[in-house]
């Protein structure tokens, strides 16, 4: 029985990393605070008027940590035609593991620490890491990824959003 659970957790822990791609029609993004590292705040109000990807992740998340610095190079590419990345670290990651994280990094994005889990409650009860949202210009949620994106798709996903006025 024991082996049976584990067999079916492996399984399930497989097919949730062969990043599952769901998109979810246009939503608006939801209502939320997000505190920066810095300790400073950011609504989802704040995103408007930009492409924005936000990201949620763990330091203990081995996708999470291959992909950031795909996300790092998407937010370079793009930052200076009106878009933004957001990466919003888990609740039950621990915020020393975070800002190591991301000053070791460089991350050159606003990181957020989502403590209580509100935030990622709100955007749909996230609890499989890493999943990102798309937000377009108008603060509407236009994709989501569960597992890490397919870069080429996601750039010409950003490049197209960008274009809208």
């Amino acid at each position: 029985m024991k082996k049976a659970l584990i067999g079916a957790m492996v399984a399930a822990a497989l097919a949730v990393g062969a990043a599952v791609v769901w998109t979810t029609g246009i939503e608006k993004a939801p209502t939320s605070t997000f505190v920066l590292l810095d300790g400073s705040k950011r609504t989802t109000d704040d995103l408007k008027g930009r492409v924005t990807l936000v990201n949620f992740w763990a330091t203990s998340c081995v996708t999470c940590v291959g992909e950031m610095p795909k996300i790092a190079a998407t937010h370079d590419k793009y930052k200076a035609r009106g878009y933004d990345t957001l990466a919003v670290a888990m609740s039950y990651d621990p915020p020393s593991y975070v800002v190591n994280f991301a000053q070791t990094r460089k991350l050159p994005f606003q990181v957020a620490i989502d403590n209580t889990g509100a935030v990622a409650k709100a955007w749909g009860d996230v609890q499989l890491t890493p999943t990102t949202y798309i937000v377009n210009k108008r603060g509407e949620i236009v994709k989501r990824y569960v597992g890490e994106p397919d870069f080429a798709e996601l750039h010409q996903l950003i490049e197209k959003l960008l274009a809208e006025t």
